[in-house]
C-alpha cells in the first residue's frame, strides 16, 4: 500500500514553468524572474503576460495586451443584474465565484486547448475587478461605475469600487498588490483550478473552483483575520503586545505569521509592509502600521515566526478604504492570473489527476432487510 500523505503534504503531481516558492530562502520567481524585481518595475499587466506566455512583453506586446483587457471590463447586462441583484446581500466570494460561472454562458465554450484558455483567461481577468466593484457598490445601495478604459487594471478597479478616480500612490500600491498575489506555487486554488483543468473542463469551470477554494479561511482569509485581530485591539482600547500575548496564551493562533512552505520571511511581506507604512503616512491612518509592528516584533521575539503576505496586505487595503470583505476577493483577481497560466499549462501534456484514498471503514458487513434494521 502506498505510504499515505495526508493533505498531500510533500507530494510532486506536476512539473511546472510557472511559479517557484525557495521556502528557506525566502524567494519567489515568476518565470524565472524575482519577485523583488517584478514588484519594483513590472505592472500587473506585465505580469499575467509573463505568467501566460512565458516572456515579458516588449512595448508593442503590452500596449496590445493592456488594450484587450481594457476592451473586456465591461460585463454583460445580465450578468451586472445578477450581481446587483440577487447576489447584492450575498458573501462577496460566493457572488464572485456565481458571477464567473456565469459569464461562461454569453458566448461558446472555449476549448480545452493552452489557446482555449488564454481566451477565456483575458475575459476573465478583466471582468473580475468589474464584479467585485459591482458588488461593493451595490451592497451599499450604490450603482455600478463604468469601467474606464484609459486606466490600468489596478486604476480602474479602485475607481470602479469608490467612484473616485485614485491617487497615484493608491493606484501603485494595487498595482503591487495584484503583481505579489498572482502566482504562487501549487498551492490549494491552482490545484483545484489543475483538477478540473485536467477532466478537460472548461477555463470558467477551472476558475470557479479555484475561487471556491480561495474562499476558505486555510487559504484565501488570513488578512481579512489580521485587519479583525487589529480592529478588536482599537475597540478594545488595549495595548497590542499584551491582545496577543493572551490569545497565545489562550492557545489561538494568530493570523499573518509563519508559512507551509517559507522557513523565513515571506519576500512578498517586505514590499507590503513598506507601502502600509507609505500609505498610512499619505492618509493619516499609520495607527494601522505601527500596532501591526509591535505585534510583528513581539511574535518574532516570543514564537520565531515571521511574517506572511497577510499581516501587512490588510492595512494596505484599509488605508485605500477597503471594506474587510472583499480583502479575498481581490486577491482572487490577483491569483487569476496564476490559475488562467497553470489551465493552460495543464491541457498542454495533460493527464487526469486521480489520487487514490486509502479505505479505513468496515468489511463484509451482512444485509439485512429493512424491517430487520
Amino acid at each position: 500500500m502506498p505510504e499515505l500523505k495526508e493533505g498531500l503534504a510533500g507530494v510532486v503531481v506536476a512539473q511546472s514553468r510557472i511559479s517557484k516558492v525557495f521556502g528557506e530562502e525566502g524567494r519567489l520567481i515568476y518565470r524565472g524572474y524575482d519577485i523583488d524585481d517584478l514588484a519594483e518595475g513590472a505592472s500587473f499587466e506585465e505580469t499575467a503576460h509573463l505568467l501566460w506566455h512565458g516572456e515579458l512583453p516588449d512595448e508593442k506586446e503590452l500596449q496590445a495586451f493592456e488594450d484587450e483587457l481594457a476592451s473586456r471590463r465591461r460585463l454583460p447586462d445580465d450578468v451586472l443584474d445578477l450581481v446587483a441583484g440577487p447576489l447584492a446581500e450575498a458573501h462577496p466570494m460566493a457572488a464572485l465565484r456565481t458571477a464567473v460561472s456565469a459569464l461562461a454562458s454569453e458566448g461558446p465554450e472555449p476549448a480545452a486547448t493552452p489557446e482555449g484558455v488564454l481566451a477565456a483567461g483575458a475575459d476573465i481577468l478583466a471582468k473580475m475587478p468589474t464584479i467585485v466593484g459591482a458588488h461593493a457598490r451595490a451592497r451599499r445601495g450604490l450603482d455600478p461605475v463604468e469601467p474606464d478604459e484609459d486606466l490600468s487594471h489596478a486604476g480602474s478597479f479602485l475607481q470602479q469600487l469608490t467612484g473616485e478616480r485614485p491617487s497615484e500612490e493608491a493606484e501603485r500600491a494595487m498595482d503591487l498588490a495584484l503583481v505579489l498575489h498572482a502566482d504562487h506555487g501549487l498551492n490549494a486554488s491552482t490545484f483545484s483550478a489543475r483538477v478540473t483543468a485536467s477532466t478537460l473542463s472548461d477555463a470558467y469551470s477551472a476558475v470557479t473552483s479555484a475561487i471556491g477554494s480561495l474562499k476558505g479561511d486555510l487559504h484565501g482569509g488570513a488578512n481579512a483575520n489580521v485587519m479583525r485581530v487589529l480592529e478588536t485591539i482599537e475597540e478594545q482600547g488595549d495595548d497590542p503586545v499584551q491582545h496577543v500575548k493572551r490569545r497565545l496564551d489562550a492557545g489561538e493562533k494568530i493570523p499573518g505569521f509563519g508559512h507551509r512552505v517559507y522557513r523565513t520571511m515571506d519576500p512578498r511581506a517586505v514590499h507590503l509592509k513598506d507601502w502600509s507604512r507609505r500609505l498610512g503616512e499619505a492618509t493619516g491612518e499609520t495607527r494601522w502600521y505601527e500596532t501591526i509592528r509591535a505585534i510583528e516584533d513581539f511574535i518574532r521575539e516570543e514564537k520565531e515566526l515571521p511574517p506572511n503576505v497577510d499581516l501587512y496586505s490588510g492595512s494596505v487595503y484599509r488605508c485605500m478604504g477597503i471594506d474587510i470583505e472583499y480583502y479575498t476577493p481581490i486577491f482572487a483577481m490577483s491569483r487569476c492570473a496564476g490559475w488562467i497560466a497553470h489551465v493552460a499549462e495543464q491541457y498542454d501534456g495533460n493527464r487526469l489527476i486521480r489520487p487514490r484514498a486509502e479505505y479505513v471503514g468496515d468489511l463484509d458487513r451482512a444485509w439485512q432487510d429493512i424491517e430487520d434494521r
